[in-house]
């Protein structure tokens, strides 16, 4: 049966305290999709956001970012004595740093007074907490905090080394690995009911896990046998992608590159956990970057640019008959997205994985008439769009005048020819073959540049800020819509 789904980050729903949150918005939105018959809610990595605030950079592969805990429900549940003024209600922007200072202080109390009640002696807290991957995280930012925040191969030795020597804590560092396990223990409980939520309203959530992890995270500290590393911890050789259509100089991620001799020795383990646990937070389970299970950029860590590296075979096949073999139950797609070789897709093919059509990428303009380029499978996805492209009318935009016209003349042929140009553009999307068809919320919206959520190779600000102030305009977008999304069947 074809589906509809939404792109839309848990940060950028509303919320009084200037980020999405796990609370009484989550619930309004699973409601709204619901009701204009989205049976798929695509999300982005949930994981702690590190470097530049990317989720594609984050301090764990199995941590929730603290910044989506709902404070309302730590009320509700008598953990907070009160709730504070709004903060940012309205911005378009999330500042991650000012709603870090903002909401970490209220979080603390909370820890507080979960203490003092005693409910950290109750046996599923205690279960929680004695995950071996909760542990490591607490401690990795006990001791991140104790050195100042600074990436872990720069840290003092003992604090370095910690995953195998397992030296004692010291009080203060105790105190606060305990207070990241509470964090993740709120985080877990909270989206859990999120998602059974969803799940009850008819709605998958699709999950995101990028393939590469971050260097600065407890997956490379606490499992350093698993990368290519140096005696002081750092890379020797990095992730990118060469120059393409996005960068004259490749992109280079600076993500560490996997030891596979290594993890085949252990039966891609690390692989096995990091998707099996993704499998108990999402119904459906996205990797990004998929093509570097077949080859993948080998940057020297040395070269400043990703201009320079090599393309390097992958055991994907070894990897995937393990996932498949040990998680039949969980639903794998790829981003297959870029310059491929043919053998990305035979493998991608091998799995019978959905991959992705990006409508924009699709539609070509240079002859006479425009044109779809791209060869429709009913086992696919297809999107307007993704995080990393412009928004489908900042794309139009963009076109000449004559490039305009031939789009709209090749809508008209397709028998999209009522509404808007944006109407236009999503009902094409809608009528795809496709299995699922996922559109990012700000095409729902119509959104231009002030959308955009990530230009790739570039760091920072306004880079993964974009959120929704209120749900008012997405309401009346969406049940404009409704008749399409609901007649995928």
């Amino acid at each position: 049966m074809r589906q509809t789904g939404i792109l839309m980050p848990v940060s950028s729903l509303p919320s009084r305290t200037g980020i999405g949150e796990l609370g009484s918005s989550a619930y309004q939105w699973i409601d709204m999709m619901k009701e204009n018959g989205i049976k798929i809610w695509q999300i982005l990595p949930l994981n702690p956001v590190g470097y530049g605030n990317s989720p594609y950079q984050p301090y764990s592969s199995y941590a929730g970012d603290e910044l989506y805990i709902s404070l309302d429900i730590l009320k509700e549940e008598g953990l907070l004595t009160s709730l504070p003024e709004s903060f940012r209600e309205k911005e378009k922007r999330v500042d991650y740093d000012a709603v870090r200072s903002f909401k970490i202080p209220y979080l603390k109390e909370a820890f507080e007074r979960f203490r003092e009640q005693k409910l950290d002696q109750e046996a599923d807290y205690r279960q929680f907490a004695d995950q071996e991957w909760v542990k490591e995280y607490s401690v990795f930012r006990a001791l991140k905090a104790a050195n100042g925040g600074t990436c872990w191969n720069e840290w003092k030795e003992e604090d370095k080394n910690w995953p195998e020597t397992r030296r004692q804590l010291t009080e203060e560092e105790r105190e606060e690995a305990a207070f990241h396990v509470f964090l993740q223990y709120q985080f877990f409980r909270q989206w859990m009911k999120v998602k059974k939520a969803a799940n009850d309203s008819g709605i998958r959530i699709m999950g995101d896990v990028p393939f590469y992890v971050g260097v600065d995270s407890v997956d490379v500290w606490g499992g350093k046998d698993n990368f290519l590393l140096d005696t002081d911890g750092r890379p020797i050789f990095i992730a990118g992608v060469p120059p393409d259509y996005f960068s004259a100089t490749g992109q280079r991620w600076g993500n560490p590159i996997y030891d596979w001799d290594y993890m085949k020795e252990h039966e891609y383990r690390f692989w096995q956990d990091r998707i099996g646990y993704s499998g108990k937070l999402f119904d459906i389970v996205r990797i990004d970057h998929f093509r570097a299970f077949d080859t993948y950029w080998k940057i020297p860590s040395t070269c400043p640019t990703a201009v320079e590296g090599e393309w390097i075979e992958a055991p994907g096949y070894e990897v995937l008959d393990i996932l498949t073999e040990k998680l039949p139950d969980v639903e794998l797609v790829a981003e297959d997205l870029g310059d491929l070789r043919p053998e990305v897709l035979t493998l991608k093919e091998h799995y019978h994985l959905k991959g992705m059509k990006i409508l924009m990428f699709s539609i070509g303009t240079k002859g006479k008439y425009a044109y779809d380029s791209f060869h429709d499978t009913e086992n696919m996805i297809i999107y307007t769009g993704t995080h990393d492209n412009d928004t489908l009318m900042e794309w139009y935009g963009n076109l000449n005048t004559a490039q305009k016209r031939k789009v709209r003349k090749f809508l008209k042929r397709q028998g999209c020819s009522q509404g808007s140009v944006k109407e236009r553009l999503l009902h094409y999307t809608f009528k795809n073959k496709a299995e699922y068809a996922i559109v990012p919320m700000q095409d729902i919206l119509g959104l231009g540049e002030e959308g955009h959520m990530n230009t790739p190779g570039t760091v920072g600000s306004p880079n993964w800020e974009w959120r929704l102030p209120d749900f008012h305009e997405a309401v009346e977008d969406l049940r404009s819509l409704r008749k399409e999304m609901t007649d995928r069947k």
